[in-house]
């Protein structure tokens, strides 16, 4: 009777089975317990043995592979860094590598988390049985919605680095370390998540190792996090901004968001919304004191910590934010100032260096000029009447935010330019750019969409050579050739 119980507790070549031969497979491999570490680890290891037939908790069966391959390699990062806490276990299963590691590390405050009902009760028995302080079990799966703070994350299961990344995206704290036993083929896998998340995480360590009296090759991969989590961030944004919540689409401060879409909303309001994370990220860093408002979808993605403390935190219901949302970048939207325009007459003439002139009516080309004009080093921009609002949201999105970092003048309409001004007009027909000698001072004029320039202008017209199968080049690209080939002239003088 005996030796049938002992049979079904240890299988075939595993007779050996004791503590005392655990302690010394462990201490071979440089893990030394004491009395009560021996103990645990013994009491962890009968009870895997007890419920694996039902809960198939592993496929190792043989004691000393399960020595090696599952106590001592769990505990192996506590030896190659110093391990945070509290650390939290993702995707945990039988309880590797936290139950282990809370065993050879019981200074640690360790977070097993586990989704599948029978293991959750597993866990709870192992630690009932341990009788050890600060282990404890989370009966949920951890994804994004999770934000109980943690200084470290591990992980000895198969996802992907990138996937478990995202999932621990709520909890991980600042400086907070995600931890990964891979195996050695894991470069793609580790590139991968360097290029998802090269803002929010940077790559720490990555160490090879092999687990002691095995031939079995590993990867220990540690990223370390770059900034608070959401939660962390959102509790204080909350203290820092003024917030307004907004449900209706009837509230006055939503309608004049919405409004904002037009250039009429943006001339009467003196505001504008921009739009994509990096334009977004760069306004708030270079013009603080033009940023008046944080927009978001309800309380998600507050001001990040630099933000000035001046702004306010808008926060719209879901359905509201995706109508001001024009683009569908799922981001935050700025609201910032828009400040008065310099009149421009044709008296005043031109400072030195080359000043582009836009009488663009789609306000993508605009921002396109824009954003060419400040590329190349033009002194100013002058927006001609005809054109289109510079802070449009879309010229401010084709821009990349040149916009704020142009001079711009408002100016007359096309047809009032006078032919007797030191002026470049591009046109499809005229002298051929690369023989044109540009001005000291002078102003770089685009052709209307479709109509070209005025009749005026023609005869100073120069053009830039295309192949006779192409009518013409959009106009915002053939002013940012222009530009290019002035600046070029420029520099070589």
């Amino acid at each position: 009777m005996q030796r049938k119980n002992r049979t079904s507790a240890e299988p075939s070549g595993s007779r050996n089975a004791s503590p005392q031969h655990m302690a010394s497979l462990l201490e071979g491999c440089g893990v030394h317990l004491t009395p009560e570490q021996r103990r645990q680890i013994w009491t962890y290891h009968q009870l895997i043995r007890e419920h694996n037939p039902e809960l198939n908790l592993t496929r190792i069966r043989n004691f000393t592979n399960m020595v090696l391959k599952l106590y001592a390699d769990s505990v192996i990062p506590g030896r190659l860094i110093e391990l945070p806490s509290p650390l939290l276990d993702i995707g945990t299963g039988p309880g590797m590598p936290g139950i282990p590691l809370k065993i050879v590390y019981p200074h640690l405050d360790v977070y097993l988390a586990e989704s599948r009902r029978n293991r959750i009760a597993f866990l709870e028995k192992v630690c009932a049985a341990l009788v050890a302080d600060h282990l404890h079990v989370i009966g949920q799966s951890i994804n994004r919605s999770f934000e109980q703070p943690m200084a470290g994350v591990i992980s000895r299961a198969v996802g992907r680095i990138e996937d478990t990344l995202d999932r621990i995206h709520g909890c991980l704290a600042e400086d907070g370390l995600a931890i990964f036993m891979k195996g050695p083929q894991c470069d793609e896998e580790i590139q991968s998540a360097i290029n998802r998340f090269e803002h929010g995480y940077k790559l720490l360590h990555n160490i090879p190792y092999r687990i002691p009296g095995t031939p079995h090759a590993r990867r220990l991969v540690v990223f370390q996090r770059r900034h608070a989590p959401p939660g962390r961030i959102k509790q204080e944004a909350m203290q820092r901004f003024s917030t307004r919540r907004i449900d209706s689409e009837q509230n006055e401060i939503f309608r004049g968001l919405k409004k904002l879409l037009s250039a009429r909303g943006i001339r009467k309001q003196n505001q504008a919304l921009l739009s994509g994370w990096k334009q977004v990220t760069e306004t708030l860093r270079d013009f603080p004191e033009r940023c008046v408002g944080w927009i978001s979808k309800a309380d998600n993605d507050p001001p990040p910590a630099g933000a000035p403390d001046h702004m306010v935190w808008y926060q719209l219901a879901p359905l509201l934010f995706q109508a001001i949302d024009q683009f569908g970048t799922h981001a935050p939207l700025l609201l910032i100032t828009v400040p008065p325009l310099e009149r421009w007459e044709p008296p005043f003439g031109f400072p030195e260096g080359c000043t582009v002139m836009v009488p663009f009516q789609d306000p993508e080309n605009v921002g396109a000029l824009i954003r060419s004009a400040v590329a190349f080093g033009a002194t100013q921009v002058i927006l001609l009447a005809e054109s289109a609002h510079p802070y449009h949201p879309k010229a401010l999105r084709a821009s990349g935010g040149a916009v704020l970092r142009a001079r711009l003048l408002h100016g007359p309409a096309l047809h009032e330019i006078p032919a007797d001004l030191p002026i470049v007009p591009l046109s499809t027909h005229g002298k051929n750019i690369a023989q044109v000698e540009f001005p000291s001072a002078f102003g770089l004029l685009p052709g209307l969409e479709g109509p070209g320039i005025p009749e005026g202008l023609k005869a100073q017209a120069v053009s830039i050579p295309i192949e006779a199968a192409v009518e013409s080049l959009n106009a915002a690209v053939a002013g940012a050739i222009a530009l290019y080939v002035w600046s070029s002239i420029k520099a070589d003088r």
